[in-house]
Order: C-alpha cells, then structure tokens, then sequence
C-alpha cells in the first residue's frame, strides 16, 4: 500500500509535462495578444519594501508550484511544456521610482485616446499590453518565467503593485484566490513565511490539464457528430454580425472600459435575475447584445445574429474535483449564437441568452466542444482571413458564468488598497468585448477589454454607457 502511494506521488511531480490541448491553444493564443492576464493594486501609500513583497510571492510559488514554472517551447516539435524546478527562482520584480514612473505615464497619456484616464488605469492597460511570451522561439533553453511584477512609485506616494501572468496557469478563478493569498499574506508583514495555504494539495496542482480530468465519456463524440459540429460552428461564423470596426490595418492592443454601479442598482439587477432563475452572466450578455444591436442603427425587426461566448470554471465538476485554490487553466467555453431583433426586453433576453447555455451545458457541450473550439481557436490564428476583415473575432461579448463576489473590503482597507482590478488581454484572437465582473462590496465593477484600434474608446464608452443605462432600467421592473 505504501509502496503505491509512494509510485503515485513520483507521477505526481514531473520535472517537465507537455501542455494538453486547451493549454497549447492558450499557448497560441496569447503569442497573438490574447491571454496575458494582470492583477493591478493602487496603494494609498507603500504598504511595505520590496523585501516583504519578495518574501510574499515566494511563499505564493511555495504553494502554488505552477507559479514558479517555466514555460518551454520546444522549436522541433512545436510543443510548450511547463519545466518545474526543485526550488522556484525568485520573481524578479521591476521597480519604478516616482521620476521613472511618471516619464512613462506621460507617454503612455500622449496617446490619443488616453485622455481623463487615472495613472492607476493607464499602467494597468500598459501592462495588459506588455508580451514577454509573443515569440516562443526566442525563450531561453531553460524556459520563460510565467510570472512578472512590477512596483510603481507616483509621485503623490501611492504606489501602484502590478502581477502579470501567462493566462495557461492563470484562469479567472487562479487570479481570484491569488488575490486572497496575497493579501492575507502581505497582513502579516513578513510574507507569511512558515504558514502554509489550506487546501492546496501542492503534489497535484498544475499536474493534469483540464482534458486530463473531464468525467469519463463526457467529452466523447462520434466522428460524425464531431464533423457536423465543426461544419457547422464554422458556417455560423460567417453569418454573425460584428460590432462595427474603425481600424483593421493598424496593430492591435488590449484597452478596458470601466462599468460600475452603486448598491441599489446592483442589489436590484441581482434581485431580478434571482426571481428568474438566471445568473449576472444573462444580463450582462443581453445589455451588450441591446446596446450593440442599437449601435447598428437598424430599424425596429431588423434581425441580426451575434455569438455569445460564456466561460465557466469545471474544477467542481472535473474527476477528481479540485479546489479554487488549486491553480491553473480549468475553464471552458460555450458559444451560443443569438438573434436579436431590436424589440426585446433586458430580462427577455436575459433568459433566452441564459437558458441556452443552461442547456448546452447540461449536455456537457463544454466538454464535448472543448477540442472542437481549440481547434478552430487555432486555425483562426493560423488564418485571420478566415474571420471577418480578418479581424480574429470569435463572438461579439464573452462573459463569465458567475461573478466574483469580493467582501474583503475591510482587508484592503488595513492593508491600504485603494483599488484594484484584473483582466486579460483579448487582441488576438477573442470577442470585441469580454466582461471582468465582480461584485465589491455590493457593487457591481466590470472592466470592459476590447481590441483597439479595432474598436475605438468612444465607441466602446458609448457602447458601456448604453449597456448600463438598460440594465438600470430594467432593474427598476419588478
């Protein structure tokens, strides 16, 4: 018995594991602009030195081993793996002094369409937008960091903490419970040291990619199933329509919209989605699907289609199950298409867009697509022709299953934090717009990433500002 469960643990702690398919098509994706994925913290001042901010990240990669992985890409097979080592090296953190820091914030504010933006706002979309792992080619032979962080001091003496991740061991959930762990151990002010996370079973996390755990059978489809979805996920494609497109010659960048509401507002549209069954996700998809089918200009009965993608985090529903602390990439997709005529109601629509993912997800469509979406995820990088102006647009919105409900206001407060926010980049290849929604403190704060120049900022404040204005209205309906 003891001899078992020591062969178990050997399996369980590879030196190196080649990606699975969902992991490798990330991999892809984020050499296009999609997927690198910040954590940004504004601090009323510096909560403390570069030395206990060292000693909390590594404690973070003590628990987390994915943390202190790196990532190789082998130019023979075209393969990304992840290298683990017996002790993580240390996260090499860039610091701003406030000279430096403002040089950069002039810059970046001498853009265009940067103007009223917040220091915080600008070095968060700077961030989005810096791409250590765009060309696998050019990582060393001992692998690329999957983990960056930088310190930025202002001249007021705030100070703006900034964790950039390689989205493949960094979903939303990963992003969420680091989030936690590190301000939980930044309130000790030594970086925790001995105190070890609950709940993090260190011997498996990162050890299995999502395809690795799906439930047997679930994923399973014929052959000829499997051609007829491809077939027809890829005809659809062609008929939906798009946000309009200001710029499709210019190179891309991840830029983000803010949409924020107060308690009333938010408790209200929390309130009517419970008493119809359906989650945020439904009334945010539809608000973006009204306000986007208004921006067309059409008349009243002018249908068009648009593409919905909702992703939903698997790790209670994956064999064995894990836990949110365990990170990694354990989300999937499901793309639901959409007619929308102009003469809907929010919470009408709210329930159709909701119930149909319901459905395709209670035919297990986010396992048994998996493959089918990673494939064309990757021939769409392959072939941006094979999109509209080839733009790499997927769907129109893409938004979360369940939102996050953040109540550590009272832990930001003693630790200092002013704000924060969290996003991933989606200029690659994605939707024109994906919702980051959280729930803080009872209000509802969604950061709105689009693809610029795309998509200009007026166009998607206008297109927020629409979004938010519906949602209110239809709160105010019992």
């Amino acid at each position: 018995m003891a001899g078992t469960k020591d062969q178990k643990t050997k399996l369980f702690q590879p030196k190196s594991r080649v990606m699975g398919r969902t992991e490798h098509s990330w991999c892809r994706a984020v050499t296009c602009g999609t997927g690198v994925t910040v954590l940004g913290l504004q601090m009323t001042k510096p909560p403390f030195g570069i030395s206990v901010l060292h000693n909390v990240l590594a404690k973070l990669q003590s628990s987390h081993p994915l943390l202190g992985s790196k990532l190789h890409y082998d130019t023979s097979t075209k393969q990304f793996s992840f290298l683990n080592t017996d002790v993580a090296p240390p996260v090499k953190i860039n610091s701003f002094d406030p000279s430096s820091t403002l040089e950069l914030l002039k810059k970046l504010s001498d853009k265009g369409n940067s103007n009223n933006l917040s220091p915080f706002h600008l070095l968060l979309e700077h961030e989005l937008n810096s791409n250590k792992w765009s060309d696998p080619s050019s990582f060393p032979s001992n692998g690329i960091d999957v983990m960056f962080a930088s310190v930025y001091t202002l001249p007021d003496a705030k100070c703006v903490i900034v964790l950039r991740f390689h989205t493949v061991i960094c979903d939303r959930t990963t992003a969420v419970s680091l989030l936690r762990e590190l301000m939980e151990l930044a309130k000790d002010g030594d970086g925790g040291k001995d105190e070890v996370q609950k709940g993090i079973e260190i011997d498996t996390e990162g050890n299995l990619g999502i395809e690795d755990l799906i439930p047997s059978g679930l994923a399973k489809k014929t052959f000829w199933v499997h051609g007829m979805d491809m077939l027809g996920y890829s005809v659809n494609s062609l008929r939906l329509t798009n946000l309009k497109f200001k710029n499709v010659k210019w190179p891309r960048c991840s830029e983000v919209v803010r949409l924020q509401m107060n308690t009333q507002d938010t408790d209200r549209i929390l309130v009517g989605c419970k008493s119809r069954g359906i989650k945020l996700c439904g009334a945010l998809a539809a608000a973006g699907l009204i306000a986007a089918h208004s921006s067309k200009s059409n008349s009243d009965q002018t249908k068009k289609k648009y593409g919905v993608v909702t992703l939903t985090d698997c790790r209670s529903i994956l064999e064995p199950p894990l836990s949110s602390h365990q990170f990694g990439f354990y989300h999937s997709a499901i793309l639901n298409i959409h007619t929308v005529k102009g003469t809907e109601s929010l919470w009408d629509l709210a329930k159709k867009s909701y119930m149909a993912f319901a459905d395709y997800k209670k035919f297990n469509k986010h396992f048994s697509d998996m493959a089918d979406l990673n494939f064309l995820m990757c021939k769409a990088i392959e072939n941006p022709g094979l999109t509209a102006s080839s733009s790499l647009r997927s769907s129109f919105i893409s938004v979360f299953e369940d939102p996050v409900f953040d109540n550590s206001n009272e832990m930001q407060k003693e630790l200092g934090v002013e704000d924060y926010m969290g996003c991933a980049s989606i200029h690659g290849v994605g939707p024109s717009i994906a919702i980051f929604d959280t729930v803080r403190g009872g209000e509802l704060d969604c950061l709105c990433v689009y693809p610029s120049p795309l998509h200009s900022r007026e166009q998607i404040n206008e297109l927020v500002d629409h979004m938010k204005r519906v949602l209110i209205d239809a709160s105010l309906i019992a």
